[in-house]
């Protein structure tokens, strides 16, 4: 149980040092997708710069909104830190090369509309997601982004000369280990931050080795922000907006899991009302994107554990890192200083957090007596499909696009599996057999 409850305040500089913290462990993952999208795109390297700029802006005023809320219509109110979803970019990319960039940001205005609609009648499937379903499906979470974090250790580029090298797996081990080793050892706030102190020990080694390049940074800008509609009016054609409006419906999937999963950590069990809020504001995050050339955000899973390691929860915090963001935002030049911190050293902190996430998820199904009824075949069947396109990327290559759009997604299938097997076994109007009672095979309890 979290030390801190979420409308606890610390003092301003543990709160901006915590603050400080949660930004560091989510700012690659959220850089990345609009540098994979400007890639894909074609686009030029000051017009994906304008794009990372934006993405950093929406992606913290949104984490401020969901961090201290805007009256009852919009925001958790909770500890947590949001950045642009992976979920988004293969249709993104799709719709660019069919339609052109205007359509990709029209069809991003018109899946915020259709989440700020659906997000009440959403979350009131709430009901349907009891441990037995959010704990396989926060497993699924952390365990699906093991493998980014191993990217971001090894490299990208398979054919680079440094690819998985020693010193690259030397560096991740060491802030491994600090990790470790403060956590056993750290007293007090020094605990606390101790994945801060092993990012900046991490990258201090990094130096010698020629990890770190700061060339960059001199011709960055100080101030840079998109102008609106930087690609021009927004089209709206009807495959693109069908598209989009289908993965924000996985993003409610995506973010419901990691809202669920912060409640799991802090001990603040989330309800219908809450919910609502917190995906309406996933749907805002669309609108902000789609007027700021920004990206879909969703509520990232790391920080999630960065919460069950800490101890600490106010949501103080996460709204410090959202004003962190802005900044970064509006001044290119400390975006670039943050963007320098070496992979290998952002991918050992990643790989603790999200086997943190997973380790919530397991501790999550001890809570759904899986030796009572079909708890346990309902349990393993959604592990296993949610973990396919984890392990083998193209299962689904041979499906239409709109297929792969929401099947390919681990995170979605084991949702979607575990949900309808808990309403098949768990929720049925067949009265179980006298026999099956006994025996506890009617599915009562915490799989309910």
């Amino acid at each position: 149980m979290p030390t801190r409850p979420a409308g606890s305040t610390l003092s301003a500089a543990r709160t901006v040092l915590l603050g400080l913290q949660h930004m560091l462990i989510m700012y690659t993952g959220c850089v990345t997708v609009p540098l994979v999208f400007g890639a894909a795109a074609g686009l030029d390297e000051r017009t994906v710069g304008l794009l990372v700029n934006a993405d950093l802006l929406v992606a913290g005023i949104v984490t401020a909104v969901q961090s201290l809320g805007l009256k009852k219509v919009l925001g958790l109110r909770m500890p947590v830190v949001t950045g642009a979803t992976f979920s988004a970019l293969t249709s993104m990319i799709l719709i660019q090369g069919q339609y052109g960039v205007r359509a990709v940001y029209g069809a991003m205005l018109a899946a915020g509309v259709f989440g700020l609609l659906v997000a009440v009648p959403f979350s009131r499937l709430i009901r349907f997601f009891p441990p037995l379903v959010t704990g396989v499906v926060i497993t699924v979470v952390g365990l699906s982004l093991i493998g980014t974090a191993g990217g971001m250790i090894v490299g990208q580029d398979p054919a680079a000369a440094d690819y998985a090298s020693v010193r690259r797996l030397a560096l991740a081990a060491a802030v491994i280990a600090i990790i470790v080793l403060l956590a056993r050892v750290g007293r007090g706030f020094v605990g606390r931050i101790g994945v801060l102190i092993a990012l900046v020990a991490g990258t201090a080694l990094a130096v010698p080795f020629g990890f770190v390049d700061f060339s960059g940074l001199a011709a960055a800008p100080w101030f840079g922000l998109t102008s609106p509609f930087l690609f021009g009016a927004p089209r709206f054609p009807v495959a693109a907006v069908v598209s989009m409006c289908i993965v924000m419906l996985v993003i409610f999937t995506e973010s419901t899991a990691s809202i669920m999963a912060v409640g799991e950590a802090t001990g603040d069990p989330v309800d219908s009302p809450r919910l609502a809020r917190g995906l309406a504001t996933d749907g805002f995050s669309g609108l902000l994107g789609g007027v700021f050339n920004a990206f879909l955000d969703t509520v990232y899973a790391q920080n999630v554990g960065l919460i069950g390691m800490t101890r600490v929860s106010s949501r103080y915090v996460t709204a410090v890192t959202g004003a962190i963001l802005v900044v970064l935002g509006l001044v290119p030049k400390i975006g670039g200083l943050v963007a320098a911190l070496p992979g290998p050293v952002i991918g050992a902190a990643s790989l603790v957090l999200f086997a943190m996430v997973a380790m919530v998820g397991i501790s999550t199904l001890r809570r759904a007596e899986l030796d009572r009824g079909h708890n346990l075949t309902i349990a393993a069947t959604a592990l296993g499909v949610g973990l396919l396109p984890v392990f083998v990327p193209h299962f689904y290559h041979a499906f239409p696009t709109a297929v792969q759009v929401i099947a390919g997604s681990g995170i979605t299938d084991a949702a979607v599996v575990a949900f309808a097997l808990n309403l098949l076994f768990n929720h049925t109007c067949r009265k179980p057999a006298a026999e099956d009672t006994e025996s506890g095979a009617d599915g009562a309890g915490a799989g309910n």
